[in-house]
């Protein structure tokens, strides 16, 4: 006889949070077949910018001579700091499985391959098949593998895998050209690898406004060798290394390869459609505004069901489907406005909203705005002559519609932006309802909320 729930949570990253203690008169069950935890706190955001911010530091090092500061770096200590942050993140990991396993008499921790069978229907992986009134889906994703011929000929890393390499390597190929490629060369090309990004489009990071998309490729170039429009068109074995041939006709032998182009939600390891769960055609499972499935008493949230690939976004999603499992008469809506992203590599990227490539393509009337941080004295202090922040507004009634910058401390700069969106504060109403530290660096955020058009002052 099958084990009954009273809910199974599929993943035991954002999903495990579902089940706190106002779950205790509920029989629990939760499945995971790889790592306890999830991806950000195991190959993701956690683990990567603990890699980040000594690559800050080692870059800055090589940076002061212009400002009459001689400064050096002698040496990175890869194993040590590759040591510090799995030291303390794996017995995280472990932690957190050992609770669930051990501690929580209502949850039931299955380690397995979980697929369904029938309607909440779900068989463990563990030899054991179980059933549930609701069931959450929340299997996240995985790294995305192109077609290159010789793919398994050699070793190929992925953000699964590139942090746990033994030795620095000399020489290190990244396919791709968003947000993974971009942090891995940076810390890669801080700590003295010599990066080639080999990007199969005309500019890196195209996810975000032209504009920064431009200017992070221009000082991507700066740093390392980026070969834009080239694919890597076959692997090779090379006594001990990789040969890559690229279609700009060029051959590179390299150390490591780190393939980074992309991520694809778990869906297809779940056979969903044995219980009625609809996915498009991106593979993305299908939810309405309260993150419902097509099956009856079947939630999805997080990678496997929006297109983010953010740990907020599904930290977010899972309290609206906690909210809904506990008050099924009172249900939330998941809010998909004012999302914000950054991309840690240097320089620094962060958006929010519309780009002005988007308002244009969707006829969305807006005024424009841009703040070099070197008109600012703080951006004067460092000598910074390449970062900016873009913010674009209704013209009508000072909403902001977007936000976006590039440089030191993008990623806090752009809060007052993602508050002032999120609680529908106009743009004057943000640079003149508050204080602005003077000199801080925030002082790029007012100013370039000041050069919008004031609509309140229209024709004056």
């Amino acid at each position: 006889m099958n084990s009954h729930y009273d809910l199974a949570i599929i993943g035991s990253g954002s999903g495990n949070s579902i089940a706190d203690d106002r779950f205790t008169d509920r029989k629990v069950a939760l499945l995971e077949k790889g790592v306890f935890g999830g991806t950000c706190l195991n190959v993701g955001c956690i683990p990567t910018k603990m890699f980040v911010y000594p690559a800050d530091l080692a870059l800055n090092a090589l940076h002061g001579e212009h400002l009459g500061v001689e400064s050096h770096l002698d040496q990175v200590r890869w194993p040590e700091i590759r040591d510090r942050i799995f030291g303390r993140i794996d017995p995280i990991s472990a932690g957190g499985r050992r609770w669930r396993d051990e501690s929580n008499e209502h949850v039931t921790l299955f380690e397995g391959h979980a697929r369904f069978v029938a309607e909440r229907t779900i068989d463990t992986g563990t030899g054991e098949t179980i059933t549930a009134d609701e069931v959450v889906v929340a299997t996240g994703s995985r790294p995305l593998m192109p077609r290159i011929d010789g793919l398994d000929s050699v070793t190929v890393h992925t953000s699964d895998t590139v942090m746990r390499l033994d030795t620095l390597p000399e020489r290190i190929l990244i396919v791709g050209g968003g947000f993974v490629a971009a942090e891995f060369a940076h810390v890669f090309g801080a700590f003295g690898s010599q990066v080639t990004l080999a990007n199969r489009s005309s500019a890196l990071l195209r996810a975000e406004d032209d504009e920064i998309s431009a200017a992070f490729t221009r000082a991507a170039q700066d740093r390392w060798d980026v070969r834009l429009d080239t694919e890597v068109s076959r692997l090779e074995p090379l006594d001990g290394a990789t040969r890559a041939h690229l279609t700009d006709g060029t051959t590179l032998d390299v150390d490591v390869v780190l393939v980074a182009t992309g991520r694809v939600p778990n869906s297809d390891l779940l056979d969903l459609h044995l219980a009625g769960i609809e996915v498009d055609g991106t593979g993305l499972v299908k939810v309405d505004e309260h993150l419902r499935t097509t099956a009856e008493g079947v939630w999805a949230l997080g990678d496997v069901a929006n297109d983010w690939q953010l740990k907020h976004v599904a930290n977010h999603e899972a309290r609206v489907v906690q909210h809904n499992l506990l008050h099924p008469g009172d249900l939330r809506t998941v809010r998909q406005d004012a999302v914000p992203s950054a991309v840690f590599s240097n320089p620094q990227v962060a958006s929010v909203g519309l780009t002005e490539r988007e308002a244009t393509r969707r006829g969305i009337a807006h005024v424009v705005a841009r703040q070099q941080y070197a008109g600012t004295a703080y951006g004067w202090a460092m000598e910074d002559t390449s970062s900016f922040a873009k913010v674009l507004a209704d013209p009508v009634n000072g909403q902001i519609l977007g936000a976006h910058l590039m440089g030191p401390q993008a990623s806090n700069l752009i809060q007052p932006l993602i508050q002032a969106m999120s609680f529908g504060q106009t743009a004057h109403d943000g640079a003149r309802g508050q204080y602005w530290i003077h000199p801080a660096l925030a002082e790029v955020v007012e100013n370039v909320l000041l050069a919008l058009p004031d609509p309140t002052h229209a024709g004056e």
